[in-house]
C-alpha cells in the first residue's frame, strides 16, 4: 500500500459505505484503547464481517490511509474517517418533540461522546414545557426559529408523531437547520438543501422479524 494520504477527488460515497466507516471508526477506538497502534485490513474486515478488499475499498473512496509493511496506523485513520464524516467537531442539536421517545433521547449519552451535543428541545405540549429533562430546557416549539439563531442550532432530531412530522419539519427546515434526523414513521418532503436522515424503529423490527423467519426456515 502507498505511503501517502491524499485526499481522493469529492464524490459521494453510498450508504452503506457511510455506515460501514462509523463501524471501522468505533473498531479503531478500541484498538486504540488497547494500545494497538497499527490495524491491518484483514483484520479490521475480520473483526467486523466485511472482506480486507471491501476494507480497502471503503476507505478509498476518502484518501490513502495505507502505509507499506504496516497496514493502517489506528490514531490516523481515526482522525481521517472523524474528518471525513464531519465528526471531528462537536455538533449542536435542538431536539423537537418530548414525549416517550424524546425523553428517551434526552437520556441518551451516547450523542455527546459522538461529537452530538443537544442543547434544547421543543415541544407545544403546555405540560412538558418549562420542564428540565436529562438537564436540558423544554421549550415552546414557536421559540424554534429564534433559539436556533442564538444556540447556532445546526442539526436537529424529530421525534414528533407522524401526523405532525411534515409540518413540524418545514417549520425546522425554514428556520435555517441543515440536517434532521427523523424518528417519526413518515418520510418528509423538504427542498434539497436539508439533508435528512430516517430512522423507522418498526421498519427495523420488521426487518429483524423476517431475518429471524428466514433463519428458522433453513433450521
Amino acid at each position: 500500500m502507498p505511503d501517502s494520504n491524499k485526499p481522493v477527488p469529492t464524490v459521494t460515497p453510498p450508504k452503506a459505505v457511510i455506515s460501514r466507516m462509523s463501524l471501522y471508526l468505533r473498531q479503531l477506538e478500541r484498538e486504540i484503547a488497547e494500545g494497538n497502534e497499527t490495524i491491518s485490513s484483514t483484520r479490521l474486515g475480520g473483526l467486523l464481517g466485511v472482506t480486507d478488499s471491501q476494507v480497502r475499498k471503503d476507505i478509498g473512496w476518502f484518501g490513502t490511509f495505507g502505509h507499506r509493511g504496516v497496514g493502517y496506523r489506528c490514531r490516523e485513520l481515526a482522525d481521517g474517517i472523524r474528518q471525513n464524516l464531519g465528526t471531528a467537531r462537536q455538533w449542536p442539536v435542538a431536539l423537537v418533540g418530548c414525549g416517550n421517545l424524546g425523553q428517551a433521547l434526552l437520556g441518551y449519552g451516547g450523542f455527546t461522546r459522538r461529537g452530538f451535543k443537544v442543547r434544547v428541545a421543543f415541544d407545544r405540549n403546555p405540560a412538558l414545557v418549562g420542564k428540565l429533562i436529562q438537564g436540558i430546557p423544554i421549550l415552546d416549539f414557536s421559540r424554534f426559529s429564534e433559539i436556533v439563531q442564538t444556540e447556532q442550532i445546526e442539526l436537529a432530531m424529530l421525534a414528533v408523531p407522524a401526523d405532525q412530522a411534515e409540518a413540524t419539519a418545514a417549520e425546522i427546515a425554514r428556520s435555517g437547520v441543515s440536517g434532521i434526523l427523523n424518528f417519526a414513521p413518515t418520510r418528509l418532503n423538504l427542498p434539497e438543501t436539508v439533508a435528512v436522515s430516517n430512522v423507522d424503529l418498526t421498519i427495523e423490527l420488521e426487518q429483524l422479524a423476517f431475518a429471524v423467519v428466514r433463519n428458522r426456515k433453513k433450521g
